[in-house]
């Protein structure tokens, strides 16, 4: 393809789709594919926020699949994908954002909403990750956060998984100590690797494999099936 853009991976394809199906354009959108994660500093520990903010910049130039936008291409029928260059600043890579709340049931309406509102992420434009700083009554003058705050990290599902997690924890630590990005060998294979290899990866030991246990089932049996 052409202009950077690359095929989705299937399971992108298939979480892509399962948001159209599911979002009624006449109804409120309610998020499906938000992971929002709740995080708060171990007592007396203090966390710069400029730091923290640097530290997530080097991660997503790391990390391309969190500044990766998806869209659907009319001319090809295809779900397709493009990086974002970190280099382009007239581009937002992802949102931080600071906010207060008093009581537990204020948080909870915060975490509710980074769960299910649908507006956080556009992937059609890249903005596939935020966090969201919380500062229990008011915002630190000192841009310092203290057990007392909490740090919401939320991801869109299409770009990130429950496994990543503990990467993305990894390399934040690393790059909010060092300030410095993760050094990437020339060997180490990206997401697009895999949705390439995905792509050519042939099926037929996958049918051969089905065809056996399948094989008293009449595949070929035309169904009745409803319809409205």
């Amino acid at each position: 393809m052409t202009n950077g853009w690359r095929p989705a991976s299937y399971a992108q394809s298939r979480i892509w789709l399962d948001e159209q199906i599911r979002f009624d354009p006449d109804k409120p959108q309610v998020a499906i594919n938000n992971m929002p994660f709740l995080y708060r500093l171990h007592s007396q520990h203090t966390l710069s926020t400029t730091q923290l903010h640097r530290a997530l910049q080097l991660i997503l130039t790391k990390h391309q699949s969190l500044r990766t936008s998806i869209i659907f291409d009319d001319e090809t029928n295809k779900l397709i994908q493009r990086i974002i260059d970190i280099n382009d600043h007239t581009r937002k890579l992802f949102t931080f954002i600071e906010s207060t709340f008093e009581t537990d049931e204020q948080l909870h309406t915060i975490m509710y909403d980074e769960k299910y509102n649908s507006q956080l992420f556009h992937l059609d434009q890249g903005l596939v990750f935020r966090c969201h700083i919380l500062y229990c009554k008011q915002i630190s003058s000192n841009n310092l956060l203290c057990d007392k705050n909490r740090i919401i990290f939320n991801f869109h599902h299409a770009l990130f998984d429950f496994p990543s997690m503990k990467i993305f924890l990894h390399d934040l630590n690393e790059a909010y100590i060092t300030n410095q990005p993760h050094i990437k060998h020339n060997r180490d294979l990206h997401y697009l690797d895999y949705v390439l290899i995905e792509q050519q990866m042939s099926m037929t030991s996958a049918s051969m494999f089905w065809l056996d246990p399948l094989l008293d089932c009449n595949l070929d049996r035309s169904l009745s099936l409803p319809y409205d």
